[in-house]
């Protein structure tokens, strides 16, 4: 019996190695948790992470996993990257969120979708040191200058860095 443990658990460090090892490519990938699957205009999300290759290509995505009760066709977003320099970036991004009949774009087969949309490719990090990025809803209802103050239906945010090959 003790033999068919140590092979069960021989397995599963072999798998756990394998799934890490497919995603060699990932420098920094982490999602945030959205209560009540409400996004609040008022509440920026923000990712911490550490830079030491400032050599190196990468691409940068916003991660968002939306169920359902999402109501829109795009999702437009507020983003700035703080430098260790102090310098920080701001940008104002759109992105589709469902197609032209109304059906939700993204992967997944139940209700909740994931969508990986890209927000900056080819990038070299100039300084090595700790960045902030921070990402705020900025949806508007058919041109009005008010904001919603509760988007509906996102679940998760997550940021992630990828290393280009």
């Amino acid at each position: 019996m003790p033999i068919q443990i140590n092979s069960k658990i021989r397995l599963i460090l072999v798998l756990g190695v394998l799934f890490i090892s497919c995603d060699s490519n990932r420098v920094f990938d982490e999602y945030k948790s959205i209560t009540n699957n409400s996004w609040s205009q008022d509440h920026s999300i923000n990712f911490k992470f550490e830079i030491t290759d400032t050599i190196s290509k990468n691409n940068l995505f916003i991660n968002i996993r939306n169920s359902n009760q999402y109501q829109f066709s795009n999702l437009y977003i507020i983003s700035s990257i703080n430098f260790p320099n102090g310098k920080k970036i701001v940008d104002t991004l759109q992105y589709e969120m469902a197609d032209k009949n109304g059906r939700l774009l993204g992967e997944g087969i139940s209700d909740i979708k994931h969508n990986k949309l890209s927000f900056k490719e080819n990038i070299i990090f100039p300084f090595s040191g700790n960045y902030n990025v921070s990402i705020s809803q900025a949806m508007r209802k058919n041109g009005s200058i008010d904001g919603i103050k509760e988007l509906h239906g996102i679940s998760d945010v997550g940021f992630r860095i990828e290393k280009v090959n």
